[in-house]
């Protein structure tokens, strides 16, 4: 019976480490017309949960640049796009702990795109992302143990830029092909009043500043997110 029970735990943990693998080897999976162009990462302003490593604005943003060239520099469309992403919060299990307890990295991000022809941000709000290390062997028990901290970064950034990723292919109209414009979404609840309103005049050299900044903004990044509550380590 024990045997038994020792093999099954084996083969479970077989199929969790499957789950986990790199698609990074693999196409790209279509994204219309795209070709990453800028690569922007703050960390900033990172909300550190208290029983985690510690780990510097530099070595994430480098951790996600890094994440995002892997995965979006694959693309070879004829129109860039820029992508900026805010590392809000995160948890790198530490060593040391019992593995009862089976501590979890987290990461929390915000993420924004801008059409970089036009310079026109195409998601109005921030979009954020919780992601973890993911389910294999070495989470069952907690990374902190079996896992260095640039690993546990380099697995939390993958996940996130490919949640990112997820994000992009929701929203085909961004990427239009034979030269088409990206059409931006529209701020929450204008887009009823955007139809019913009439289309407005083209801003003049004199009025541009007061008429057409909405459209023309150039930002490398939005404000910094509000700090929200990142979870801690879970138990299993």
């Amino acid at each position: 019976m024990l045997t038994l029970r020792r093999a099954a735990f084996i083969l479970g943990l077989s199929l969790l480490a499957a789950c986990g693998r790199n698609d990074l080897a693999e196409p790209p999976v279509p994204l219309g017309d795209f070709a990453l162009g800028l690569n922007i990462a703050v960390a900033d302003n990172a909300q550190k949960v208290p029983i985690s490593r510690e780990a510097s604005a530099d070595e994430w943003e480098a951790a996600m640049k890094k994440a995002v060239d892997d995965r979006f520099g694959r693309y070879n469309g004829t129109r860039l796009y820029n992508i900026g992403i805010s590392i809000d919060g995160y948890a790198l299990a530490p060593p040391g702990i019992p593995v009862v307890a089976a501590p979890k990295s987290v990461l929390v991000i915000t993420a924004n795109i801008w059409d970089d022809a036009t310079q026109t941000k195409l998601n109005p709000e921030g979009e954020r992302f919780t992601v973890f290390e993911g389910m294999s062997g070495e989470t069952v028990i907690g990374t902190g143990i079996t896992r260095t901290k640039k690993k546990q970064m380099e697995a939390l950034s993958y996940n996130a830029v490919k949640r990112v990723e997820q994000w992009l292919l929701e929203h085909p109209e961004w990427f239009p092909k034979g030269g088409a414009l990206p059409v931006p979404l529209p701020a929450e609840g204008a887009a009823a009043a955007a139809s019913a309103a009439p289309a407005p005049a083209a801003p003049t050299q004199a009025t541009g500043a007061s008429t057409g900044a909405a459209a023309t903004t150039r930002l490398p990044l939005p404000p910094p997110q509000p700090p929200v509550p990142i979870p801690g380590p879970s138990l299993p």
